[in-house]
């Protein structure tokens, strides 16, 4: 999220500033206000009363938000780059909300997920008080491709198939529990509900298949490889051949199928690898582990390949990483 304190309240507003209060809390949370004025009003003229409790679980920004009934509108696109690394996903847990966007109407019912672009304008509308959770995902975390991505946009999910009865369920429980997970915790989750919300996309996607005409198998094989690599990272003998006799398909088929992520299955697997060794230096600094033990958990076999391949990446070697991490994030 955004530089919002962990608890924002109009509760000690004076009345008639509350609104553009709570316009200010929702672009610190959102980071909306960066580059686009909202337009908010209420169906009332009782002073507003809404309260925004938000938190981390690893990279992911999870926001509770109380409110009474209110209108938002953003009517012109955010600047380009304004929230392109972050996707929005919401979970009404009561009262309903309402999002037109894209020429669509959805309305999220209590249990009802979507996926929501904050960089396109919208209008959202909460007819009766509401509260509802949103998780701000890293785009880098969510292995679908935008075209995909952009075909659920305001699609609602309900709990009525198997992925999205344990998919929804264990957003629920995150929320519950954000700012208070330890950070190696909050990694290791927010990594299972990026690949479970993959997961879920793919199950509708293939829903709409009958429709649309879509290969949705594909993409749904894809995010299974994806989750397949992570999975056996640590496996200095993975490769494209070990990957595709695990799926039962052909090394030239994987290849086509990576076609799609902008990366060959070697850079994919090379990248992954080298995100969490850049976690796992960046836990611990000076007194954290050796450069070769976490080359080594992270499947290279050689720790100059290792160093060699880090500061292609990040632009430092590991070593000066971990000394200085405050300065120092993954991309």
């Amino acid at each position: 999220m955004g530089v919002a304190p962990p608890t924002v309240c109009t509760k000690l507003i004076p009345p008639r500033e509350r609104l553009d209060y709570w316009r200010d809390a929702i672009g610190r949370t959102y980071r909306e206000l960066t580059s686009v004025q909202l337009d908010i009003s209420t169906p009332t003229d009782d002073p507003y009363m809404g309260t925004i409790h938000t938190g981390p679980a690893g990279p992911l920004g999870i926001a509770t938000t109380h409110g009474d009934p209110l209108q938002v509108r953003q009517p012109l696109p955010a600047a380009p780059g304004s929230d392109a690394d972050h996707l929005n996903f919401c979970l009404q847990d009561s009262g309903s909300f309402v999002i037109e966007q894209n020429r669509e109407t959805t309305v999220l019912t209590p249990g009802t997920l979507t996926l929501f672009d904050t960089t396109r304008p919208y209008t959202v509308t909460y007819p009766a008080p509401f509260r509802m959770h949103v998780f701000q995902v890293p785009r880098r975390l969510l292995t679908v491709r935008p075209t995909d991505l952009a075909r659920m946009t305001a699609v609602p999910v309900a709990p009525d198939s198997d992925a999205a009865a344990l998919v929804i369920p264990f957003l629920a429980g995150l929320a519950a529990r954000k700012g208070r997970l330890a950070p190696q915790l909050g990694d290791q989750l927010a990594r299972n509900a990026a690949d479970l919300l993959a997961t879920l996309i793919a199950e509708r996607l293939d829903r709409q298949a009958p429709e649309t005409g879509v290969d949705t198998a594909a993409t749904a094989l894809r995010i299974r490889l994806r989750t397949f690599i992570d999975q056996h990272l640590a496996d200095p003998d993975l490769s494209p051949q070990t990957i595709a006799d695990a799926h039962h398909i052909s090394v030239r088929y994987l290849h086509r199928l990576f076609e799609h992520e902008g990366a060959t299955v070697g850079r994919w697997i090379l990248r992954r690898r080298l995100q969490a060794a850049c976690r796992d230096l960046g836990r611990g600094g000076r007194t954290g582990p050796t450069v070769t033990a976490v080359a080594q958990r992270w499947g290279f076999t050689s720790t100059s390949h290792f160093s060699r391949a880090f500061r292609a990446a990040y632009g430092v070697p590991p070593r000066e990483w971990q000394a200085d991490r405050p300065t120092h994030r993954p991309n």
